[in-house]
């Protein structure tokens, strides 16, 4: 098994059995009405992603020194708990972003150019399907980049490497966490835990992020450092955990 990279590889486990939904980009005042449309024909692969109604994207295995300028949008309540293109559920409260082209599970770092605000996102859904928008950034991610309420704001995208996301994360102090799970019935994220502490994990624990339309269980374990990352991944993958990622989130 490969060392770091392959820790922040994301394909989160998830008790939710909704159709994976294609969403249209909103502002805040919108978000409630917007309606997510199905997409019965959506596929992955290592190399390219094909979507009803939109171009073939390719996906370069190698998404560092990406970079674009463009229009930002957000999006939250409306879609939290919801499935994302990566088949994890959406969460409000991670930082995460939707995007057309970077690879998913990739990591970007977000500029708002009004404010010279920078955050750093996890791509794990496709979009925006709205001329001139270039991202959807969860609630969290616009949050702190001081454009929920405006509801859209010129941005600059730049991929980096998901070692490089990690060690900035922690550079700023923000909490990182190494997530096995994802769901939406507690009952599941207890049965994970359980099984986690019988491996004499560190720290494992369920952390639950909720608004009116539901609530996830997240079970995680918590990263001090790189290299703490990749023991904890390579413990995990000798006990069958293989679809690990790390996240931080806002609450």
């Amino acid at each position: 098994m490969k060392k770091l990279i392959p820790i922040l590889s994301l394909a989160i486990l998830s008790s939710c059995s909704h159709t994976t939904q294609v969403r249209a980009s909103l502002a805040p005042t919108s978000e409630e009405t917007t309606a997510r449309q199905s997409d019965d024909t959506l596929s992955f692969s290592n190399t390219a992603t094909k979507y009803k109604n939109t171009k073939k994207i390719v996906a370069s295995k190698s998404s560092s020194n990406k970079k674009g300028h463009g229009v930002a949008s957000w999006y939250g309540n409306h879609f939290h708990g919801k499935k994302t293109a990566t088949g994890e559920l959406f969460d409000m409260n991670a930082m995460t972003a939707a995007h057309n082209s970077l690879p998913l599970d990739s990591y970007a770092e977000i500029t708002n150019v009004e404010n010279n605000r920078t955050v750093i996102v996890r791509i794990n859904d496709r979009g925006p399907f709205v001329d001139n928008r270039i991202l959807d950034l969860s609630y969290s991610a616009a949050k702190q980049l001081g454009m929920n309420e405006a509801g859209t704001s010129n941005v600059a995208i730049k991929a980096i490497a998901p070692e490089q996301a990690l060690k900035r994360l922690q550079k700023q102090n923000q909490p990182v966490y190494l997530q096995i799970g994802s769901f939406s019935n507690k009952k599941s994220a207890q049965e994970l835990l359980a099984n986690l502490k019988k491996q004499h994990l560190p720290e494992p624990k369920i952390a639950s992020s909720s608004n009116k339309n539901a609530t996830l269980y997240k079970v995680q374990l918590p990263i001090k450092s790189s290299r703490n990352a990749s023991d904890l991944n390579n413990k995990l993958a000798k006990l069958g955990f293989t679809d690990s990622k790390f996240v931080t989130e806002t609450n």
